[in-house]
């Protein structure tokens, strides 16, 4: 049975979800603003949404967990340092003849340390770092909406409270300025990866020759580097209305929708979950994992992140995530596919081929999981800037993002775990 087989005036109450997603949406960036990970304005958030959960879910729980909010993007900075530091090592040649061979291996490990520290905290979102910065409290909140009678299978709805600190450069020059600082910087690391490597095992004199041309061409990069320091502003964080207030707030809707219709399913199980943490590496997911991995592969579970309800004609259902890196649940993806179609659409599956979202620590959890996402992957101008405001919103795209988890849910109940025919 479709959504609308089981409401008689089903675009009224599918309006109404949205209306009710949009109004919660500007309230909290009107009178909560942006959300750092951590911060008490993320709390407050939190808090709220649990509260309006409170009406339509049989259970609500605020689960807190330690973060260190600083840590993920902190590689930046990091690897700034590192790399750096390997580079001027090169210049002692010019000013004393008897450096020891030995500088040259110490920049050798520094670029391979800043490599390493990429690959665990960017490309797999290791909290490698963690330990090094302050910790501060965060939270998720799971409500439950319950079967009619007991559970056999539960499919959660997902979206992250937390909004991301500014992107200077996506809102200074959009796409263009993003892409080429991150090229022209890991270009640069393993540029100088190979060059200290070379020096280090003497295949070149960085005092003379092309040894001596190659380390002016590493320093040159350093100035590069520098800029890159100013990728993040630490101090400004944008108001995150689409991202995710959207996927919190459409994860919401879907419950009121079931609740303010009376509608139960009578094995399925279906929860809303907004995470904290998201934007400092999918912490809260994790948490969330910790917490109910186990309990959630007792019974037949699938996981359904909802991201960036923003852009219409990119709404895509990701079949993989962090930056490729992680395969999604085919069955995950093929519901929501389902669902797409019951909401009068045939969505496309994509991959988030720069970053990540936390369906990706779901499904390294051995969970089903997928994301369901409007985003224009460019990324838009908006993405993790001060444009990304509650006046910035699509109430089209919005509206369209919660029928399609809607119809998810009455695909799940139907199918489970089933491939949709």
């Amino acid at each position: 049975m479709k959504a609308q087989e089981a409401v008689r005036d089903f675009p009224a109450a599918l309006r109404e979800c949205a209306n009710f997603a949009k109004k919660g949406i500007v309230d909290i960036c009107k009178t909560i603003g942006p959300r750092p990970n951590g911060s008490e304005q993320e709390r407050k958030a939190q808090e709220r949404m649990a509260g309006q959960l409170k009406k339509y879910a049989d259970k609500v729980d605020i689960e807190d967990f330690k973060v260190s909010p600083y840590a993920f993007m902190g590689w930046i900075l990091v690897d700034v340092v590192l790399v750096s530091v390997a580079a001027l090592l090169y210049l002692l040649p010019l000013f004393w003849d008897a450096s020891p061979t030995w500088l040259q291996w110490v920049s050798l490990g520094l670029v391979a340390c800043a490599i390493f520290i990429v690959i665990m905290e960017f490309l797999f979102y290791k909290p490698f770092l963690d330990p090094f910065f302050r910790k501060k409290n965060s939270c998720n909140v799971v409500a439950t909406y319950n079967a009619e009678e007991t559970a056999t299978q539960r499919i959660v709805f997902s979206g992250h409270a937390d909004s991301a600190m500014e992107w200077r450069f996506t809102y200074w020059g959009g796409p263009p300025l993003l892409i080429g600082s991150v090229v022209i910087s890991f270009v640069g690391f393993f540029v100088t990866l190979i060059a200290s490597a070379l020096f280090a095992f003497g295949v070149f004199n960085p005092a003379a020759g092309f040894g001596a041309v190659l380390k002016w061409v590493l320093i040159g990069w350093i100035p590069l580097y520098l800029f890159c320091t100013l990728f993040c502003d630490w101090k400004k964080f944008v108001q995150g209305a689409n991202d995710n207030l959207t996927g919190c707030y459409g994860a919401i809707a879907v419950l009121k929708f079931l609740k303010d219709n009376n509608i139960r399913f009578k094995n399925t199980e279906v929860l809303a979950v907004t995470t904290g943490g998201e934007e400092s590496g999918l912490r809260g997911a994790k948490a969330y994992c910790k917490a109910h991995a186990a309990d959630d592969k007792k019974i037949d579970t699938v996981f359904v992140g909802l991201e960036t309800f923003r852009d219409y004609e990119h709404m895509a259902i990701y079949e993989r995530d962090m930056t490729g890196t992680v395969k999604n649940s085919d069955i995950a993806c093929a519901l929501v596919k389902r669902g797409s179609q019951w909401a009068g659409l045939d969505l496309k599956y994509e991959s988030v081929f720069f970053g990540s979202s936390d369906a990706a620590a779901i499904s390294q959890a051995g969970i089903h999981a997928t994301t369901l996402a409007s985003m224009d992957p460019a990324p838009a101008r908006y993405y993790h800037t001060r444009l990304d405001t509650w006046d910035n919103l699509d109430f089209r795209t919005l509206e369209k993002g919660i029928e399609v988890a809607i119809q998810t849910a009455f695909v799940f109940d139907q199918y489970g775990l089933k491939q949709p025919d």
